[in-house]
């Protein structure tokens, strides 16, 4: 079992070391090629993640005066803009 353990921390080094990132934010990962001990390089582009407005109906309670002693509860909607995530991809 501890065998097992230490071939899991090993590959988990060489992935981590295999790995870098670019000033653009950019992921290059060097790749086994065929059977030969060969690396490839290659660009990853991950997206990034942008703010968008947008309007959402949201539910109000309030009253309305039904007779001289009641007030009777009402349920209404009103429109409300919130801040969404939105995913834009990179070429």
């Amino acid at each position: 079992m501890p065998n097992n353990s230490v071939l899991l921390v090993a590959g988990a080094f060489a992935f981590v070391a295999a790995c870098s990132k670019t000033d653009n934010g950019d992921v290059v990962v060097q790749k086994p090629v065929g059977v030969d001990v060969k690396t490839a390089t290659d660009t990853l582009h991950p997206p990034t993640i942008g703010m968008q407005k947008d309007t959402i109906n949201t539910p109000v309670m309030g009253t309305k005066p039904e007779t001289v002693v009641v007030q009777k509860p009402v349920v209404g909607t009103k429109k409300t803009e919130v801040n969404v995530p939105v995913l834009k991809k990179r070429p």
